[in-house]
């Protein structure tokens, strides 16, 4: 009876380091996205470069108007199946005072 229950509880804390870890690299690449677009680098290559930064499926989105620059990020974690836990999203949410001169877009 313990060895199973040892099992679940492993799997949960597995995945619950698994959260953290995703949570962190989409703060990461929001923060780093949010810097290379207030230098004035294009949206697009913004965009690039965080998707390369986060796990395969997340939701990126980049926007830039006169003063501000910011870059949201949603990710979904899944579980295990043997776990039975709802997948976990994700948000990471990053703005930074674009560089003066930088004209405003909106990703597409």
């Amino acid at each position: 009876m313990a060895l199973p229950s040892l099992v679940l509880i492993t799997a949960i804390v597995l995945w619950g380091v698994r959260v953290v870890s995703v949570q962190l690299a989409c703060t990461d690449a929001a923060r780093s996205g949010a810097r290379a677009a207030a230098r004035g680098e294009s949206l697009t290559a913004v965009r690039d470069l965080v998707v390369k930064a986060v796990p395969e499926g997340a939701i990126v989105r980049v926007d830039r108007d006169e003063a501000t620059v910011r870059v949201d990020i949603t990710a979904s974690v899944a579980t295990a199946s043997a776990i039975g836990l709802p997948a976990f999203v994700v948000h990471a949410h990053t703005a930074a005072e674009a560089e003066p001169g930088v004209p405003p877009t909106t990703d597409p």
